[in-house]
């Protein structure tokens, strides 16, 4: 028979992750990630101890299809995890080939460009960042200030019906794990010619906007444009600069100052609509090896809020115009709360001892939505001051609203106090930004054409899966190399050591516990009810704290506790807790 014969007639089976050991005679390969039976590898398979592999299971065999390294590396378990969700790494070579040609052959713009590259511009991003999707200029005017807002212009490459565009919607999103990027994108394009990267003229589409000194915009224009950014400024940077410790370039300066003093007005007024609820983000570094250093933890400082001010900007003045004119596009929505939720919160804020907003008789969504922006702002003032709990009693007023998802159509954004909302400022890296790119440069005449009904309520349902799948697998990464980094901890410092954290989250088998050490910031794990002795523990009615039968004793959202670690597993990023 034909080698093509062969294949054709050879049983395909399922790809997982899987660890590799010897059993008796034979080798078998486990699936690591996800449920299933183990597999046997053919006898002249030859593996190292604490191997991980991608493999091909079928029939009780396994194939090895690929080597991923070792299970006691924090940079190979994470990697092996995002191949085992997203199911591939990498562009195939024809969208790599095409990225390559669509990078030398942007399209043409009827009427051209405005040239802005005299304009002093400045980007302000992650350290780690190699994308850079927007980019900033202010100017003095005699009734306000003039601010710019320059967005990378990935739709002049990425053309509609393009193989890069299928696979930009497929993909929906880059996404970023503790230790890599899956682009949405092909290099050459995030990172090379759409980036707006520090003295390099890049295509960009301009948001012009004039600020009064009340904070309201008096005028907007958008406009296909030509920009360089002089400064590259990341957020540790720029907080430094606030301080006083570091002097900025000088040729960001004075547009600095001036975007500063308009990210603060704007916030002061959207200041009572917007939800207030902290949270932080672990960064992880790693030796040469791949294995975890350290971390710290990632929290909103002055510097994400000046860009996350006029990227909201931005945001809302586009999807104002888009809602006007009827153009298709994609609104970033975040419905108003179901009222019962809202109630449930009010009893379980109520029940931590925490202040909450006397609640109506027979309240709608919209009165819904003002108690929770109000529980969230008097939470955060308590948990201020107090000096513990913002996290896990902000994550009370999080889950009792809805999650914020694309839709094709309008329904505002309760979050932000918005009555239009949509995501245009990152289109490098979010595939609901260049359908907004596109709807907007339609109605300004610059070459495009208005994106498909169809396609937007398709791309819509995407885009939301999409994003809660990197989601969850960023939360998934970080908690493995979170795990790793504590077992280092552990070894070097010792086992029996006592750690301070305050209780994040409560089920029936047990409490969440948050706590920090000397290498890394941002540890969770689980204390199982069979580890709080001497008396039996149940979740109170309003499922904020595990109450002892008999002593009364408490494990609540947002308590102080102090925690010794009974087990770690780095590859399942799992960690036991025993109370100390």
């Amino acid at each position: 028979m034909s080698r093509s014969g062969r294949s054709r007639g050879r049983r395909r089976g399922t790809f997982h992750v899987a660890t590799l050991e010897r059993r008796g005679r034979f080798t078998v390969a486990r699936p690591l990630f996800e449920p299933g039976e183990q597999a046997t590898l053919d006898r002249r398979t030859r593996f190292r101890r604490g191997q991980i592999a991608w493999a091909e299971f079928a029939g009780g065999r396994a194939r090895i299809v690929r080597d991923l390294g070792q299970i006691d590396n924090a940079t190979d378990v994470s990697e092996a995890l995002t191949l085992e969700r997203l199911r591939h790494r990498g562009f195939r070579q024809a969208i790599e080939a095409e990225a390559e040609a669509a990078a030398g052959n942007p399209v043409e713009v009827p009427g051209g460009r405005r040239d802005l590259t005299a304009l002093p511009t400045f980007t302000v991003d992650p350290s780690s960042a190699r994308d850079f999707d927007d980019a900033v200029s202010a100017r003095r005017e005699a009734d306000g200030v003039r601010v710019w807002i320059h967005i990378a212009d990935v739709a002049a490459y990425v053309r509609p019906g393009s193989g890069l565009e299928a696979e930009a919607a497929r993909r929906a999103n880059s996404t970023y794990v503790a230790t890599s990027v899956e682009p949405m994108l092909p290099l050459a394009l995030s990172a090379g010619v759409c980036s707006l990267s520090p003295g390099e003229e890049r295509l960009a589409v301009t948001s012009e906007i004039v600020l009064s000194g009340s904070g309201e915009v008096s005028s907007i224009a958008w406009y296909r444009s030509r920009v360089v950014s002089d400064a590259r400024l990341d957020y540790d940077q720029l907080d430094r600069i606030f301080v006083g410790q570091e002097r900025p370039p000088e040729t960001a300066a004075e547009p600095l100052g001036l975007a500063r003093k308009v990210a603060a007005r704007l916030a002061e007024t959207r200041s009572e609509a917007t939800l207030d609820v902290s949270s932080t983000e672990p960064s992880f570094s790693f030796d040469d090896d791949g294995q975890v250093t350290g971390s710290k933890a990632e929290s909103q400082t002055e510097a994400h809020r000046l860009i996350e001010q006029l990227m909201v900007l931005a945001n809302e003045q586009v999807a104002k115009l888009l809602e006007a004119k009827r153009t298709p596009t994609l609104y970033r929505v975040h419905e108003l709360p179901d009222p019962d939720r809202i109630v449930r919160l009010t009893d379980q804020l109520a029940s931590l001892d925490l202040p909450a907003p006397p609640v109506p008789d027979g309240i709608g969504p919209v009165q819904a939505g003002r108690l929770a922006i109000e529980s969230s702002r008097s939470v955060a003032k308590e948990a201020a001051r107090r000096g513990h709990g913002a996290v896990p009693w902000g994550s009370l007023v999080l889950r009792s609203l809805k999650p914020a998802r694309y839709s094709e159509k309008n329904l505002g954004h309760a979050g932000l106090g918005s009555e239009a909302y949509s995501h245009f400022t990152s289109p490098i890296r979010r595939y609901a930004d260049l359908i907004v790119h596109r709807g907007l440069l339609s109605e300004l005449g610059q070459g495009e054409r208005a994106p498909d009904p169809g396609d937007v309520a398709a791309a819509a349902i995407n885009c939301s899966e999409m994003e809660r799948e990197a989601t969850r697998l960023e939360r998934d990464t970080d908690d493995i190399c979170a795990a790793f980094l504590l077992e280092r901890e552990l070894f070097e410092r010792g086992w029996k050591q006592t750690f301070e954290g305050e209780v994040s989250g409560v089920i029936g088998a047990g409490a969440f516990v948050t706590f920090g050490g000397e290498l890394g910031a941002g540890y969770e794990g689980l204390i199982p009810v069979r580890k709080m002795k001497g008396d039996r523990f149940d979740l109170n009615p309003e499922e904020t704290a595990l109450v002892g039968a008999k002593s009364g004793r408490a494990f609540r959202f947002g308590d102080p506790v102090e925690v010794s670690v009974e087990r770690v597993d780095g590859p399942r990023g799992r960690v036991d807790l025993e109370p100390a």
